[in-house]
């Protein structure tokens, strides 16, 4: 079995022991790094070559959006869980939208953490309908109307089959419920998800919920 490689970047060292103490202890995930600032996170990203990171939010020189958006840029980039103390929070939201796949919250139990840097390294999104709905009305304001606008137009470029599987994704379903729901094989729910991402120019299955949410798809769902 091939462990799950995941660095750590925290400005706090007893939050970083903590994860590494409990995160290691894990048979299938073997903890390559730690960063204390999101400036030394590509750095240590090209040595450890790590599956999974997991990035605090605030940090004193580069914070964990910035460093998040800039691996999320590269070819070979890792999937990031985003670490906060906040659960509806504007920067948690925005590091989403760059490509983090998913977030859990520093008080979260060890066992669902450990859950969540599995799921993550095997393609799926850390992050619940309902937090995703939260987030977003938390973000609403102004901006609400030119997003839903945009995104309107982006998944306009959709074809309708693309379209009813995207839907689906924003309502959090698995590739199997997919596949339930709308009468097609898991292969085929596959095939569409990654023609959607190829298509919107999207990292993960987090960004294509999120753009659901703004086109107003989950209200009309």
């Amino acid at each position: 079995m091939t462990a799950i490689r995941v660095l750590l970047v925290d400005d706090d060292p007893l939050v970083r022991a903590g994860l590494a103490l409990m995160l290691g202890g894990a048979d299938d995930i073997r903890i390559v790094g730690e960063a204390g600032d999101g400036d030394e996170v590509e750095a240590l990203v090209d040595r450890t070559r790590p599956d999974v990171v997991l990035m605090d939010i605030r940090m004193p020189s580069v914070d964990g959006l910035t460093a998040t958006e800039r691996l999320r840029g590269r070819a070979d980039a890792p999937q990031v869980v985003v670490l906060t103390t906040f659960h509806a929070d504007e920067q948690v939201l925005r590091a989403l939208r760059v490509g983090a796949a998913g977030f859990v919250l520093k008080d979260t139990p060890p066992a669902e953490i450990l859950q969540a840097v599995r799921r993550v390294a095997a393609g799926d999104p850390v992050l619940s309908p309902a937090v995703t709905r939260q987030l977003m009305e938390h973000a609403a304001g102004t901006a609400a109307d030119t997003r839903r606008t945009r995104a309107r137009a982006r998944i306009a470029t959709l074809n309708d089959r693309e379209r009813e599987v995207a839907v689906a994704v924003g309502r959090g379903l698995s590739n199997a419920e997919i596949a339930a729901t709308l009468f097609m094989s898991v292969a085929t729910v596959k095939t569409h998800v990654s023609r959607i991402l190829a298509k919107l120019d999207l990292n993960n299955r987090v960004q294509i919920a999120l753009l659901a949410y703004d086109a107003g798809l989950l209200e009309e769902s």
